[in-house]
């Protein structure tokens, strides 16, 4: 065999061993799909039912596999998410937007619910945890700081009047946000209370009225 005839025999076994490597590569590594149902078992088997608490809350609706994706929902995808969740806002029935703020109050400040050691999913049995991430009255010391300020909230987008017309547009964005915030922003982290079965539709006109009512004291 001459040195040329060698040499070619040589890149031959190269081309055919790099070859066989690819393929053993790709045949090797999981795909996207195999990590995601691996991840899912591991959840499942990870956690137990326990009360009212049931594995299913382990499954995510398509909103939040969609926004779960590590480069979050492209900007097209994020339109039809906010879209759909906005045509299925329940507006409040006789259009009675507004309750008692100081009930609201009291919603704001409690903290409990759809944990496994409640006895019913009954939202009336729910607080709706505000503080957890805003503050919403001055006279608040303790609040979370996930989600933006909320005091003043009504006074500051000139909500002076309840019957006024003016007010409209910005009492009926307040319900909506409440009943389902991923209409305004396909990813918020903030809960769909309505959407969710978190609050009931009296609840979040208490709610409403704390963050709107002039005499709230969210709006002094």
């Amino acid at each position: 065999m001459t040195r040329m005839q060698r040499h070619h025999v040589l890149l031959s076994v190269s081309a055919v061993l790099a070859a066989s490597l690819a393929v053993i590569g790709c045949a090797s590594a999981p795909t996207a799909a195999d990590l995601d149902r691996q991840t899912q078992a591991m959840m499942h088997a990870s956690f137990q039912a326990k009360g009212i608490a049931g594995l299913d809350r382990l499954d995510q609706d398509a909103v939040q596999a969609a926004c779960s994706s590590p480069t979050g929902a492209p900007e097209a995808a994020a339109k039809q998410i906010e879209a759909a969740e906005f045509a299925q806002i329940r507006w409040p029935e006789g259009g009675r937007y507004i309750g008692d703020w100081k009930v609201g109050e009291k919603l704001a400040q409690n903290g409990r619910g759809m944990t496994w050691s409640d006895q019913s999913t009954d939202p009336a049995t729910n607080g709706a945890q505000c503080y957890n991430c805003h503050q919403i009255t001055k006279q608040e010391i303790s609040y979370g700081t996930i989600g933006p300020s909320l005091y003043n909230y009504g006074k500051i987008r000139g909500v002076k009047n309840l019957n006024d017309p003016a007010s409209a547009p910005i009492i009926q964005y307040t319900w909506g946000k409440l009943w389902d915030s991923k209409a305004y922003s396909a990813c918020s982290t903030m809960p769909r209370f309505g959407h969710g079965k978190l609050l009931n539709e009296q609840q979040l006109r208490d709610v409403m009225a704390l963050l709107l009512d002039p005499q709230s004291p969210v709006n002094q």
